[in-house]
């Protein structure tokens, strides 16, 4: 259980902040960026979810993702070095991948196939939700860096579950545009 008696601590004066499992990274590090964009797109996602209270199932769904990225942001803090600790951390998990799958596919049955890229906006939640698109495509970038760097680990299931989420936001934005009729289709060239 998480206790935040104090919200200040002066221990990231130095420019440090410290891991999950003990240990301190600069601020600058991959794995703390990961996981700092990582909160980001959540923080986008709660701006959509100020548009989507009358949504019902999608926003039960975007619920269900933001607590998954705190999962995710206590996972990327967390990292694998081998070494046991003295308790089980916080993973993400195949299923949490599978269940993102899923939502994708059932919103986007009812979508017309597109024709065109479009263009991120629409209504204000579908604009929310494609900032929170290309954040959650930059921790992603961010996350595949980082599990290139020697030393690093980053899960499988991660790298699935990010990858799979820019995915569904794509697809939310559209289901929030009247099922595709409100989207903003690219014109190649329009303003030549």
């Amino acid at each position: 259980m998480v206790k935040l008696n104090k919200i200040y601590t002066r221990t990231g004066d130095d420019g440090t902040t410290g891991l999950a499992a003990g240990g301190r990274r600069l601020k600058f590090d991959l794995r703390v960026e990961a996981y700092g964009i990582v909160d980001e797109a959540n923080a986008a996602i709660g701006l959509a979810r100020l548009h989507t209270a009358d949504q019902g199932e999608l926003d039960a769904m975007l619920s269900r993702i933001q607590n998954d990225l705190f999962d995710l942001g206590a996972d990327l803090a967390t990292p694998d070095t081998g070494e046991a600790l003295p308790y089980e951390p916080l993973r993400i998990v195949p299923a949490q991948v599978t269940r993102l799958e899923g939502e994708i596919d059932r919103l986007n049955a009812e979508l017309k196939p597109l024709k065109s890229f479009i263009l991120p906006g629409g209504s204000p939640a579908a604009a929310h939700l494609h900032l929170a698109r290309t954040i959650s495509r930059r921790a992603e970038r961010v996350m595949v860096a980082l599990s290139r760097q020697a030393g690093e680990i980053v899960s499988q299931a991660s790298l699935h579950y990010i990858n799979r989420l820019s995915d569904f936001l794509f697809v939310a934005g559209r289901y929030l545009n009247d099922k595709g009729a409100r989207d903003v289709l690219w014109v190649p060239g329009a303003n030549r």
